[in-house]
């Protein structure tokens, strides 16, 4: 999200139209999604995918054809999506296929099974593990909105704490100008660049794979690309876990508001507290309080004299990019920060290499590519409200209360207030008709907090939910062994807990070593 950066056998199966015809059915089986789409012409439902080795000979790619529209599946031109897949190391012991999706929305998920895979033996053995690159996304047909110019505007321009009218209207334009460049750019792709558009994709997949079922693993975003095809195709899945979890039973942006709230909480609860105790390295301050002042004093500084850092011109949007950045992973990212904050206040005494590295860190906030995915899906699968008084007030008070995120608020509002209107259907999430779902979430996630995530599992009847104890986000295979342990249990032999449990969180770091300045 936000901010929250794919045997013989199956030869077989896909060139075999019988067993296609077979795996695949007409159309949606949920009466929960209320979206029925036309069978599936033959040039899609009997395609043979041309495997080839990619991801350095890790995994197997190929391009698999989707109708453009779903639900008018002969009209427009097709689209390619990017997939792929790893082989279960030991056929023997194969039990079936785990699909895997990116987050975002708007990230690349086609090399996720190769880490996987490394990283859970077992899982490797049993499955055959594959994912894709979204419609919109990396290697599949892309949506194509503004350059990296203009969207770095969004967030490099001026300062976005400024409440000014001339500020506010400023936003405003910009978003109009971005949204134009989108329908101007994407042609008649914009509309179909939906979550429910893509639970359909994934549905062809499996049937080209030739199985009846797959299971599901993936945190972020694809919880909520996983809930509504398990919606959708309840018929279709064996075991789902969703880690670090958007809220699916409401709208885009009944969750996108509430993130602000979860970043500050994360940053004055868990950072704070961790730079003071760490004065002795960082030089921050001794309390929470302290620490909190030396940033804001900080960014007042590049407010009034922004830092020209080996080409770029460091504002302090950057450095509440780099805070909010920091807040998903405290292992490998609070050092991270702390460390900026010092070669920030002084830049002279920084070796040239490390200013050169946080510069290109911090030249682009979002990619040009990846925003516009991210606001084609988050603007385009559920309502937005579209009064822009309403956006500018609810922003002012979001910048005011919790100014890390929030200040950002009316960029995300201005864009999805003067969206097109969608005709994506309402999927409303239920848990009917699907085995146990097992969810995890830390109870400080700064993007997919925790209160959301309550709401999602008292939605989905019959899941599990473990509760950990920190604030990291993204759970399975992150140093968790509790985590990794209810996860691994219930794909191999489909064990979950009797009830909702607990994990214990990871520690936070120790601090990097006096003097060093991490470039990560």
């Amino acid at each position: 999200m936000q901010l929250f950066r794919k045997p013989a056998r199956w030869a077989a199966a896909a060139a075999c139209g019988l067993l296609a015809a077979a795996a695949l059915p007409a159309g949606v089986a949920s009466a929960a999604a209320k979206s029925t789409t036309p069978p599936v012409p033959d040039r899609y439902r009997l395609q043979q995918l041309d495997w080839q080795p990619c991801v350095s000979g890790t995994l197997e790619c190929a391009t698999m054809a989707v109708p453009r529209d779903w639900y008018h599946p002969d009209a427009g031109p097709s689209l390619g999506i990017q997939v792929s897949r790893h082989r279960a190391a030991d056929p023997a012991k194969r039990r079936g296929v785990l699909m895997m999706a990116a987050g975002g929305p708007g990230s690349s998920g086609y090399q996720r099974p190769a880490r996987l895979t490394k990283l859970s033996p077992k899982l490797s053995a049993a499955y055959d593990v594959v994912s894709f690159d979204q419609r919109g996304v990396g290697a599949s047909t892309n949506v194509v909105c503004s350059d990296q110019d203009k969207v770095d505007g969004f967030f490099n321009s001026g300062d976005l704490r400024d409440r000014s009218p001339q500020a506010v209207r400023a936003t405003f334009e910009r978003a109009r100008d971005f949204v134009a460049d989108c329908e101007r750019n994407s042609g008649g792709l914009l509309p179909y660049i939906t979550t429910d558009q893509a639970v359909h994709d994934m549905d062809l997949y499996r049937s080209l794979l030739g199985v009846d079922k797959v299971s599901y693993y993936e945190p972020s975003y694809a919880t909520f690309l996983g809930a509504y095809y398990a919606t959708e195709f309840p018929r279709r899945v064996e075991r789902v876990v969703l880690d670090s979890n958007v809220d699916f039973t409401g709208s885009w942006e009944s969750f996108l508001v509430g993130q602000p709230m979860s970043f500050q909480r994360r940053f004055e609860q868990d950072f704070l507290p961790w730079l003071a105790k760490n004065d002795a390295t960082y030089h921050q301050g001794r309390t929470p309080a302290e620490a909190k002042a030396s940033y804001e004093r900080l960014r007042a500084a590049l407010h009034d004299h922004p830092l020209d850092l080996d080409g770029t011109v460091i504002t302090p949007n950057h450095l509440d990019a780099a805070a909010t950045n920091a807040m998903y992973s405290a292992s490998d990212r609070f050092r991270d920060l702390a460390s900026l904050m010092g070669l920030l206040e002084h830049p002279d005494s920084a070796p040239a290499d490390a200013k050169k590295k946080v510069a290109e860190k911090l030249r682009h906030f979002y990619g040009a590519n990846f925003f516009a995915d991210f606001t084609a899906v988050t603007c385009g699968d559920t309502p937005w409200t579209r009064d822009s008084r309403y956006w500018v007030a609810k922003s002012a008070e979001a910048t005011r209360s919790t100014p890390l995120a929030g200040a950002m608020e009316l960029t995300y509002g201005a864009i999805c207030a003067n969206w097109p209107q969608s005709k994506a259907p309402h999927i409303k999430v239920t848990g009917k008709g699907l085995p146990p779902v097992l969810m995890l979430n830390s109870t400080h996630d700064p993007a997919t907090y925790y209160e959301g995530a309550l709401r999602a599992h008292r939605g989905l009847a019959g899941s599990r939910l473990i509760t950990v104890d920190d604030g990291d986000h993204g759970q399975f295979q992150t140093g968790n062994a509790c985590a990794d342990t209810y996860v691994e249990n219930y794909l191999l032999d489909g064990t979950l807990p009797a009830k909702d449990t607990t994990c214990a969180g990871t520690p936070l770091p120790e601090p990097a070593a006096r003097g060093r300045i991490t470039t990560r």
